[in-house]
């Protein structure tokens, strides 16, 4: 949809509401919902939230500690700046759109450093210097649930009634009971031009994929959080609920967000994708996955950001647990696929919690220094990547994972000390919440028998 079909569909009454979104550090949509005809007036002027929004907790309470924004500096506004190549129908919300925004600072106008979308299109900005424009997808997985939201809340998220009852992936019986929701997720996506290529039942009970058609990557990024946040939304219109936490149950396999990416150049029918050449993979192609697997222990929080995260990462449980690179094998951390225009590498390290901006911008910005110092990966590996040795291993706690973060070179060469300040201490706050947090299990383990 551009502005003249908003326009168009405002006077006729088939939108009377513009729902203006962005992300925080988490990936959870914020913003207002607009009366659609004051939103085609403020377009010229965009419309202001509180910069606490870039400091919260998962509690939206404002974290002391941040240079961005903190009580000292008064909690100001920054500036929310419509990206009209986003704005879409809500398929799953009658008359309403959505349009996703840039946060721009509200004194300087210019993107905000630290906001997630800021920090990918800075990657963006960098491969398109290089000649490069880059196609994503994403591999969303998730849970699903006969319960309600709100019945999920009061029964403490446990003894949830599953959508199904054993292993369903690609068992069509069990898609087709819970056709009731994921076809209206398909249905609902489509009508707000996010084209979803298929579902799936996975490799879990109650467990689906949806697999969203490729774009350029800021675009995939926008589409997957879309997707998200109509899920959500839809869920809460079925009494059912989704999950899309990495790892919901010890004895299942956990969810991921499967990334894939290659490399383009050219315009138009003149685009060709520069990893693939007549007689194999290129150059670009080995230097970008050397980079990226490089790097990836530097960047471990973008792919795996909360404590849960690393949960998912056990033997044999579809998850990886080495960083190794193989031809068609779902056992390593990078599974190139596709021949010719078709040839990517898939990164099958991210879970479903991740933020897909800071995912994304985490890839590119190793792909490309990959390039840039032409870094060559490791030999192809071959065979059981769950049991090879000497093999990097990927980080098995968000605090190895964060201390890397922090402490490395590498990581602030690549995305620069504002953004890796910034993150730390969201980290910390996330790590330092949990390792307060008294659990189930420690009552069970230790209530009595200690």
């Amino acid at each position: 949809m551009n502005l003249d079909g908003l326009r168009s569909l405002i006077a006729t009454g088939d939108i009377d509401t513009v729902v203006v979104a962005f992300t925080d550090h988490y990936g959870r949509t914020l913003g207002k919902r607009f009366d659609a005809e004051f939103f085609l007036e403020s377009l010229g002027s965009g419309s202001h939230a509180c910069d606490y929004l870039l400091t919260v907790d998962m509690e939206m309470e404002p974290v002391d500690g941040y240079q961005y924004a903190n009580w000292e500096r008064g909690y100001g506004d920054f500036h929310l700046v419509a990206d009209m190549t986003t704005l879409r129908r809500c398929g799953w919300a009658p008359n309403a759109a959505i349009v996703l925004c840039d946060i721009h600072d509200n004194a300087e106008h210019e993107l905000v450093p630290v906001a997630p979308r800021s920090i990918l299109r800075a990657q963006v900005a960098a491969a398109a210097d290089a000649g490069f424009v880059v196609q994503a997808a994403s591999e969303l997985e998730f849970f699903l649930f006969r319960d309600s939201y709100r019945e999920a809340h009061d029964k403490g998220y446990a003894d949830l009634i599953s959508a199904g009852w054993y292993n369903e992936d690609y068992h069509l019986l069990q898609g087709a009971r819970v056709e009731d929701y994921v076809g209206a997720a398909r249905r609902a996506l489509r009508d707000s031009e996010i084209p979803v290529e298929n579902s799936k039942g996975e490799a879990a009970i109650g467990q689906h994929e949806l697999n969203i058609r490729y774009a350029d990557v800021l675009s995939m990024a926008d589409r997957h959080v879309v997707v998200k946040q109509a899920m959500k939304e839809l869920a809460e219109q079925h009494g059912v609920a989704v999950t899309f936490m990495a790892k919901l149950d010890a004895e299942q396999s956990g969810s991921s967000c499967h990334l894939h990416l290659s490399l383009w150049s050219g315009d138009g029918d003149a685009a060709a994708n520069v990893f693939a050449a007549d007689d194999g993979p290129t150059d670009l192609f080995r230097w970008f996955l050397g980079g990226w697997m490089r790097h990836t222990d530097d960047l471990m929080v973008c792919y795996a950001p909360t404590v849960n995260s690393y949960k998912r990462y056990q033997s044999q449980s579809w998850a990886p647990t080495k960083i190794a690179w193989s031809t068609d094998n779902r056992t390593a951390g990078f599974r190139v696929v596709g021949s010719g225009s078709s040839l990517r590498i898939e990164c099958r390290i991210p879970g479903a919690d991740a933020n897909p901006y800071l995912a994304y911008a985490a890839a590119l910005a190793s792909g490309l220094d990959g390039i840039a110092n032409q870094i060559e990966p490791p030999d192809e590996f071959t065979g059981d990547a769950y049991t090879a040795v000497d093999v990097p291993i990927v980080a098995t706690t968000l605090t190895a994972a964060l201390d890397r973060f922090r402490t490395s070179a590498e990581t602030r060469r690549l995305l620069g000390d504002v953004v890796v300040d910034h993150y730390s201490h969201f980290l910390t706050m996330e790590r330092d919440a949990y390792d307060a947090a008294v659990t189930d299990w420690e009552r069970r383990r230790y209530f009595e028998r200690i």
